[in-house]
């Protein structure tokens, strides 16, 4: 058996740290995909022996392993802040580390370490979706959206997000692991053919029916004609030092390209609009010259609707209880909120307003704890507002005059499959992704994060334009199929139609309905491991 072979600790600190290169190689945008089916194996391995033999370690074996990947994955956040950056790649090395130590010890516990794995797939979705719901959210890495750039594969996330993906991962992994083990053992010859057979099943009868939805999927005609902005500003010396209408002219000048009269929406990236001398007030935004200059532009086209992105503020009134992210003037004792907006500003005297609500943590979002409260001012600036920013409390979706719904999702809000699909439910027809990804330079950061946007045209069958201040800026459509995508640090204005849609996928209707079983079953698995570690310590007692 694989469990009588002494291994030294080099052979635990190899198989860990080939794990930890399996997972990072296998990421895209320049990855692998198919390694993400065998990057666990080797630490199931190490996890195994160690129960086995009864030694510590599992914890730093598996953290070997989780730093790695996230390092190799993740290292690009150095960019934008060096002391940020480790511990965003130690913080979120440690929490999968202490999932992965804590299914060691349910294995343990309740199955003597002889089976159990299935726990792991469990624990680790309930804590991906945990990661994806608090204030230190940081769900970049979550297993399922390693297949990002291979859309072909995962036309089934329409029904079960991506932590469908995650669950794909992990089964296929355990069941790797056991086929090795019962070759390295000598099994019976059936028993092995039988897990090779559920691992052909496993693997290839999901991609066959994703082939096969991505061939006879075909999309409503109901076209819209989008104009996408990018500016290509520089985030470090340009954006946010320059006069705020020289830069609005400069984004104007570039849409003068492309725009028409028969264009219904002109897309600009996030925070276009910021002003340090005179700030945007929410309550004034007529005295805003950089939006009475938006207003002139859209005059002349009766049907445009421009979606743009700004840093705007609001006093609070005497009657509203100041949040966690109130900040309180140095003049008086008023409060006021900062927030990461986008503005839908039309012919209409009316401006939509829409705020940021899912924040970059360290950026725009610190800890609300009342323990970790001073973090506050240790918040990344990456020009612009900095520290904890408001955000809307309901789900908002802008409305153009001709009544297409859009979702108007801003930077860091496009990783999160649930966050998007609230807006969807809201009636959004479809997606528009603005953001500036230029503070991490021309590295694997902002390639990762424009394919997330494949993911969640997938899983809620709705077109995107995606605007991005220094690239990548695209349209991709309801099969996740990507058009006219730009290059990084270059102006660009690109012009398509794209078609609306107003059906409901099985997982818009139903969100992560996989994460609420495994979270479930995670609590119940814990209870009685808990109580059966509990009574056999007493039993030993006496």
């Amino acid at each position: 058996m694989i469990t009588r072979f002494e291994m030294k600790r080099i052979h635990l600190l190899l198989l860990s740290l080939a794990s930890g290169l399996l997972l990072a190689a296998s990421w895209p945008e320049n990855g692998f995909a198919p390694m993400i089916f065998i990057a666990l194996v080797p630490l199931l391995f190490v996890q195994q022996y160690l129960g086995d033999h009864k030694k510590r370690g599992v914890f730093w074996y598996a953290w070997l392993a989780f730093i790695t990947w996230n390092a190799l994955t993740t290292w690009w956040i150095w960019y934008s802040t060096d002391v940020g950056s480790i511990l965003a790649i130690a913080l979120n090395s440690l929490f999968i580390s202490v999932i992965f130590y804590l299914f060691h010890l349910s294995k343990v516990k309740l199955f003597q370490n002889q089976k159990g794995f299935i726990i792991l797939l469990f624990y680790w979705i309930s804590w991906e979706y945990f990661h994806m719901n608090w204030d230190l959210t940081w769900s970049w890495l979550n297993l399922g959206n390693v297949f990002a750039s291979t859309p072909t594969w995962i036309q089934w996330y329409e029904y079960t997000g991506a932590l469908g993906g995650t669950a794909w991962v992990i089964m296929v992994n355990i069941l790797v692991y056991h086929i090795i083990k019962l070759a390295i053992s000598k099994a019976d010859k059936p028993l092995l053919i039988l897990n090779r057979i559920l691992l052909i099943l496993l693997l290839f009868v999901p991609m066959t029916i994703s082939f096969i939805m991505y061939e006879q999927y075909d999309e409503k005609e109901d076209p819209i004609e989008v104009v996408v902005v990018q500016p290509n500003t520089d985030p470090y010396n340009e954006q946010y030092d320059l006069n705020p209408m020289l830069l609005l002219e400069k984004n104007l000048s570039l849409a003068d390209q492309k725009v028409t009269k028969t264009t219904d929406f002109l897309v600009f990236p996030e925070s276009t609009l910021y002003d340090g001398r005179r700030s945007i007030w929410e309550s004034h935004l007529e005295a805003s010259p950089l939006i009475n200059e938006l207003k002139n532009y859209v005059s002349a086209f009766p049907q445009l609707s421009i979606i743009i992105g700004a840093s705007t503020y609001r006093e609070l009134p005497k009657n509203e209880k100041p949040g966690h992210a109130a900040r309180k003037f140095h003049n008086s004792d008023n409060y006021y909120y900062a927030y990461n907006t986008a503005f839908l500003i039309d012919t209409t005297s009316n401006i939509q307003v829409y705020h940021k609500s899912k924040l970059t943590p360290g950026v725009e979002n610190m800890p609300s704890w009342g323990i970790l409260k001073p973090l506050e001012k240790m918040a990344i600036d990456l020009g612009g507002t900095i520290g904890s920013l408001g955000t809307d409390n309901d789900i908002l979706v802008l409305t153009d005059v001709n009544s297409t719904k859009i979702a108007s999702i801003i930077c860091y809000e496009s990783v999160y499959g649930e966050f998007v699909i609230k807006r969807i439910r809201e009636g959004a027809n479809i997606i528009f992704v603005i953001t500036n990804d230029g503070w991490w330079g021309n590295t694997p950061g902002h390639r990762q994060h424009f394919l997330f946007s494949v993911l969640r045209a997938i899983e809620t069958r709705r077109s995107i334009a995606r605007s991005a201040n220094t690239g990548i800026s695209a349209f991709i459509n309801q099969r996740g199929d990507v058009f006219q995508r730009t290059g990084y640090w270059e102006p660009a204005v690109i012009s398509q139609q794209i078609n609306a849609n107003d059906k409901l996928t099985y997982y818009v209707e139903n969100g992560d309905y996989i994460a609420r079983v495994s979270v479930f079953i995670s609590v119940l698995v814990l209870l009685i491991a808990f109580v059966q570690g509990f009574l056999r310590k007493r039993k030993n007692l006496v």
